[in-house]
């Protein structure tokens, strides 16, 4: 009696001890095929042809904060080029840069090439901040830059809709999405203000 209860606690033992070996063989498997998590890009990852087809490279931003738009000539929100150029002037030597890119996206309410769309921001609002190549910023040729800016997969921050003209996006000094404002939210409001005062 006394070998027979020796024996079967040493089959009781040596099926705890496999059963302790499986669950780890289980979890090393688990976590060797983990993959690593994929790093989130920044704006200093991209570049894009200006309004003058240049190359500008937003990696040369770096340390600056940036005011990112969609823009149109014919828009009920065009007035509001006044209101970012005036915002530009104020806070440039703090290190603002705006940049606006012109699309014909809602309401086919953007000139037809970037000549013409220079010249109307230039004589009517005296616009001296950069200006993009006019390009797609929805759709299924939406610019890589907006691309960046509405999908959570690219920011890492949120997925946002480009909803009508004048959609404002707000970069931080390391490259990061901080918000985005509906066309409606002015350039000078107390929202885009304190961010620039942070």
């Amino acid at each position: 009696m006394k070998y027979l209860l020796i024996g079967f606690m040493g089959l009781f033992m040596a099926c705890n001890a496999q059963e302790i070996k499986k669950v780890k063989t289980k979890k090393q498997t688990i976590h060797q095929t983990n993959k690593t998590p994929q790093k989130m890009k920044t704006i200093y990852d991209y570049t894009f042809k200006d309004i003058n087809d240049d190359d500008f490279n937003f990696a040369d931003l770096k340390g600056k904060k940036v005011l990112i738009l969609n823009t149109a000539s014919k828009c009920g929100y065009t007035p509001q080029y006044d209101a970012l150029e005036k915002v530009y002037q104020e806070y440039k030597d703090q290190g603002l840069v705006v940049i606006g890119f012109p699309s014909d996206n809602f309401g086919g309410q953007e000139f037809d090439n970037n000549e013409e769309i220079a010249q109307f921001c230039k004589l009517n609002y005296g616009v001296t901040f950069p200006l993009m190549a006019k390009s797609d910023v929805i759709g299924k040729d939406q610019n890589e830059i907006f691309k960046f800016l509405t999908k959570k997969s690219l920011n890492g921050k949120a997925d946002n809709e480009v909803k009508w003209n004048f959609t404002k996006f707000l970069i931080n000094e390391d490259g990061t999405l901080e918000a985005s404002y509906p066309s409606k939210t002015i350039p000078d409001s107390k929202e885009i203000i304190d961010w620039l005062n942070k």
